[in-house]
């Protein structure tokens, strides 16, 4: 590891003790990985990158020590529930379709016999046999 490195993971140790003891210096105190890097002074990539395990080990403190979910993970759940909704909207309607096309096939069947029986009897080809003659 450079001392550069060295020198950000130590920072956002300190940040992240700083912000679960309620006592930020320099961010609004949110306990979002946005608030760390603003508290540690380094850029938000470079901690979701180079450091994802001590962005894991922050979120991992907020849920142990505060008793509360991270932000992100509230949006996800939020996001996750709205989906959920959707698809069983979306199923709902899927099912409501399927039963309007199978009203509407047998109601096509019932208006095509009808047709069929008012109409005049067709010739049929010669190698054609009908199961069901037609009635004269």
């Amino acid at each position: 590891m450079t001392e550069q490195h060295q020198d950000e993971r130590i920072r956002i140790r300190e940040a992240m003790d700083r912000l679960l003891a309620g006592q930020p210096t320099v961010s609004n105190g949110s306990l979002t990985v946005t608030a760390l890097a603003v508290e540690a002074d380094v850029h938000r990539m470079a901690l979701m990158k180079r450091h994802a395990d001590l962005k894991n080990e922050f979120y991992e403190r907020v849920r142990n020590e505060t008793q509360q979910v991270p932000e992100t993970e509230k949006r996800l759940r939020e996001t996750v529930t709205k989906l959920r909704k959707t698809i069983a909207n979306q199923k709902a309607e899927i099912d409501e379709l399927r039963r309007q096309v199978t009203s509407l096939t047998l109601a096509s069947a019932v208006l095509a016999q009808q047709q069929d029986s008012s109409a005049p009897p067709k010739s049929t080809p010669g190698n054609v046999i009908l199961f069901h003659p037609p009635e004269h």
